[in-house]
């Protein structure tokens, strides 16, 4: 059965790994160019939109730029740059800033503002924009884009003029080969679905290779851990799983910003592996988040109690699952984010619908934080003897929603949280001393020396006894009552459980009666005393009735009788 979840929970991952892993690839097929002869420029989201060349939104210009230099178109490249230069020194600078940026500028092509007014608010001036900063040698180096009036094409985002100056000295900076140029030529130019095949085989081939790399890297320092502890005479526990999958893939993440920063790749192959990158490092922390979350329910499961287990077992599963889905809920929203899908109208809907969610399910959210409350507070466990109510039995199970009691009839009653956090609950198992507190009403004839014999008696009998706590023991004659009169007896008894008191409280009652029995007493019942007269025709009449036949009244009505 272990065996069969882990398969499903690996199958779970692997569908969520592949649909994240699905994300980056789209997201580059849109930023790469398509194939022809001609640059495609992107399509403005304006409806006002009269530049061909779609240069209305900063994100337009970059990408509309970086397609017609891949493509060797140079005289449509000039086209996105502000300078007066013209003829072959324009398509000369255009190659260079084309260089440049492949090469230097920072793979964050998403984050490019899409609205013709750029991205608010901005530090620099509303007509201005940097898409990026570069390292040269004199220095950071703006990347700045400027928004400039062209007549007929309306306002269009161009590369600024100050910006192109300082790109000469930057491209005499370079002296990074591309990695691109070290390849086979049909792994660069054979492209499926618009990216190089290269990328297809260190995505299909290179990283399911680090990740076994990763793999033995745990495995051998595992060993070496444990040979370090032998010779120190503390030895491991043995393991040959290495590194848990989270970690391997953040390995595997590391090794290739390391190696993208280390190798020169092209604008497009940094933007491709940086959002690899991106979606491996998230997945990774989704997914160690949640393996420390499901050791933290178990190392507190393993601390509690056996009495309360089942209780705070349902209130820690409850969290566990609330927290991974907290993390599992920001994970997406840092993916989203990193696309720039704005899911703050998502949310929105979300709230409306969570409102009408616990409207509807009022009774059932009343009962888990009824729930919830009695788990915390510890006012019930599993095993106690409880009175709910007119409800008297065991607590066989406290749930989230509902509490299951057998009762002294074995049936079983279940009871809503909701309820029973509103009642009054009286645990009987949960007292440490049991009140042994009998009433002895004695016959109305005992006289005054014969009820001193008896209270004596009942003390003696229970200091003597070894379950009765002596300092609470109160024997006293309290009242001469309309049958009887009558002896209060109160004492504690430390009972191990309730067949254990009723034993103890056995013993106790019949060594009382053989007390009342030696002192020549009698237990009194209910009765009543009758007085006959005889009426003027000689008829005898009762003209009394009073409580307590004693034995002297019985004698002198069975004289009357015999007059």
């Amino acid at each position: 059965m272990a065996l069969s979840g882990n398969s499903l929970r690996l199958r779970w991952w692997i569908h969520l790994a592949a649909w994240l892993l699905l994300l980056p690839l789209s997201s580059f097929a849109e930023v790469q160019p398509q194939n022809g002869s001609k640059a495609i420029p992107p399509e403005s989201k304006t409806e006002t939109s009269t530049d061909t060349l779609g240069r209305e939104t900063p994100r337009g210009t970059v990408l509309g730029f970086l397609s017609a230099a891949r493509k060797g178109n140079a005289g449509i490249a000039v086209l996105y740059l502000n300078t007066p230069l013209r003829g072959p020194k324009a398509e000369a600078l255009a190659r260079q800033l084309a260089i440049v940026l492949d090469r230097r500028l920072p793979a964050r092509l998403n984050t490019l503002s899409d609205e013709p007014e750029g991205m608010l608010p901005d530090r620099l001036n509303p007509d201005e924009e940097s898409i990026g900063t570069i390292t040269t040698a004199g220095g950071d180096l703006d990347i700045v884009l400027q928004r400039v009036d062209r007549g007929k094409a309306g306002r269009v985002w161009l590369f600024s003029q100050e910006t192109l100056n300082a790109i000469p000295r930057a491209y005499e900076d370079l002296n990074q080969t591309d990695i691109e140029e070290l390849l086979p030529a049909f792994l660069v130019r054979t492209r499926i679905a618009t990216i190089p095949l290269f990328q297809w085989v260190g995505f299909f081939f290179g990283l399911p290779f680090l990740y076994w790399l990763a793999g033995v890297l745990g495995r051998m320092l595992d060993l070496a851990a444990r040979r370090v502890g032998r010779r120190l005479g503390r030895p491991l526990p043995r393991s040959s799983k290495g590194f848990p999958p989270p970690i391997r893939l953040l390995l595997v993440a590391l090794t290739i910003r390391l190696v993208v920063s280390r190798i020169s790749f092209s604008l497009l192959a940094r933007q491709f592996w940086s959002t690899i990158t991106l979606i491996i490092g998230i997945l990774s922390c989704v997914w160690l988040l949640i393996l420390i979350n499901g050791l933290a329910e178990r190392v507190v499961l393993n601390r509690l109690p056996g009495q309360s287990l089942s209780g705070h077992s349902a209130v820690l599963r409850l969290a566990r699952r609330l927290i991974d889905g907290i993390v599992l809920f920001a994970g997406l929203l840092f993916t989203l984010y990193h696309f720039g899908i704005n899911p703050t109208a998502a949310l929105a809907g979300l709230g409306v619908g969570g409102i009408a969610v616990a409207l509807a399910a009022q009774k059932t959210l009343e009962n888990v934080v009824g729930g919830i409350s009695i788990i915390l507070d510890q006012a019930v466990h599993v095993g106690d003897t409880l009175k709910v109510g007119e409800t008297i039995g065991t607590i066989e199970e406290v749930g989230l929603r509902s509490t299951r009691i057998r009762t002294l009839d074995r049936t079983l009653v279940t009871i809503p949280n909701g309820q029973l956090a509103s009642l009054s609950l009286e645990t009987l198992s949960a007292r440490d001393k049991f009140w042994f507190h009998p009433a002895i009403g004695l016959r109305v004839e005992t006289n005054p020396e014969q009820i001193r014999i008896i209270l004596a008696g009942i003390v003696d009998v229970l200091n003597q006894h070894p379950a009765v706590d002596n300092p609470a023991t109160r024997v006293q004659l309290v009242r001469l009552g309309t049958f009887s009169l009558d002896v209060e007896v109160s004492a504690y008894i430390d009972a191990r459980d309730w067949s254990h008191f009723l034993e103890c409280q056995q013993q106790l009652l019949l060594r009382i009666m053989q007390i009342i029995h030696d002192a020549g007493a009698e237990m009194a019942f209910p009765s009543q005393t009758l007085y006959l007269a005889k009426d003027t025709s000689g008829n005898l009449t009762d003209i009394l009735s009073v409580p307590n036949l004693g034995k002297r009244e019985s004698e002198d009505l069975a004289d009357s009788k015999s007059a």
